[in-house]
């Protein structure tokens, strides 16, 4: 049996429609992101598998129970730290983890050792006898990673683990993550695509509370092996060249990506295409007045599926 399986999850508030009919499944030991932009359903999702609130219909599964009729083995067999981490910060992080092993139904017989293993896989035993509170944010986060595995769950749910983290605080939670894989199995929201791709081999991509690509990263980057990037400099406002552009025959999703005061769009289209697309979109720019250089053509990446599949033109949907 799969460590969380979602079957026709549906939650609606109101009018509202904020997950709409999703199903995956994450097997034993795999770490997969789930993705999407803000307001996707990324969230509720995780909230209705951490028993944090109900659906509107459909089925979810984690650990085998079920997280509408058996919350609390789903909680004994998961653990879960959201966006923002929850700590106790008058507490010093041992005694707070002490405190949560006990809340967490850990046999005093064991606590000690569980609370140890903890704070040794996620690095603060260093920091066993500070006041939370005195900490910084990377390593309240390592506190909140600690607690959420402290009893020893069989899935790890985490909802934007690196939000509000400098780079150095993002890889060193990215670096616990991959360390704790080995017995633990990983959902994790982000909307990151590094993250996603520097800790993961499966990605689940969700869009208005719909999934639009579930597969490993190397079966959705076959997905965009037809596509290329083109980018060229522009001798006008970019927002201005977008809007010639956008809807021009041939071009899947246009980009402004100007920086440092250098005015360049970015387009993406089919590699077969490329060329006489350049050539139409230096003549779309002119007649808006403007001027092109000529194209840099490279390689599209995994980030040109998200974005496309999340914010440009309609694409197709990419499951395993």
């Amino acid at each position: 049996m799969p460590a969380i399986e979602v079957v026709d999850l549906v939650k609606r508030y109101g009018a509202r429609t904020a997950v709409d009919g999703i199903s995956f499944s994450v097997e034993d030991g795999e770490i997969v992101g789930f993705l999407g932009p803000n307001g996707a359903g990324k969230s509720t999702t995780l909230r209705i598998l951490t028993c944090f609130q109900p659906a509107t219909s459909g089925t979810a599964r984690v650990a085998g129970y079920d997280v509408f009729t058996q919350g609390i083995k789903v909680r004994e067999n998961m653990g879960y730290l959201p966006e923002s981490t929850p700590l106790y910060t008058e507490m010093r992080v041992r005694s707070y983890l002490e405190y949560r092993a006990t809340l967490k139904g850990v046999p005093r017989a064991k606590r000690r050792e569980y609370v140890d293993s903890a704070m040794e896989r996620c690095h603060v035993t260093d920091v066993r006898d500070r006041i939370i509170g005195h900490l910084s944010k990377g390593y309240r986060q390592r506190v909140g990673l600690a607690d959420a595995l402290v009893h020893r769950p069989r899935v790890l749910i985490l909802d934007e683990p690196t939000s509000g983290l400098d780079p150095n605080q993002v890889r060193d939670v990215r670096d616990l993550v991959k360390e704790i894989s080995d017995r633990t199995t990983v959902l994790f929201s982000t909307h990151t695509i590094p993250w996603v791709e520097q800790v993961c081999r499966r990605a689940i991509i969700i869009n208005r509370g719909k999934i639009v690509a579930d597969g490993t990263l190397d079966e959705l980057k076959t997905s965009v092996a037809p596509w290329a990037r083109t980018e060229f400099r522009v001798g006008m406002d970019p927002s201005r060249a977008i809007e010639a552009l956008e809807d021009l025959e041939g071009v899947i999703l246009a980009e402004n990506q100007t920086a440092g005061g250098d005015p360049r769009v970015r387009l993406l289209v089919r590699r077969e295409d490329s060329d006489s697309v350049a050539r139409r979109a230096a003549a779309a720019v002119a007649a808006a007045g403007g001027t092109a250089s000529a194209p840099e053509v490279s390689d599209a990446e995994f980030e040109d599926l998200f974005t496309t599949l999340t914010r440009g033109a309609p694409a197709q949907e990419v499951t395993r």
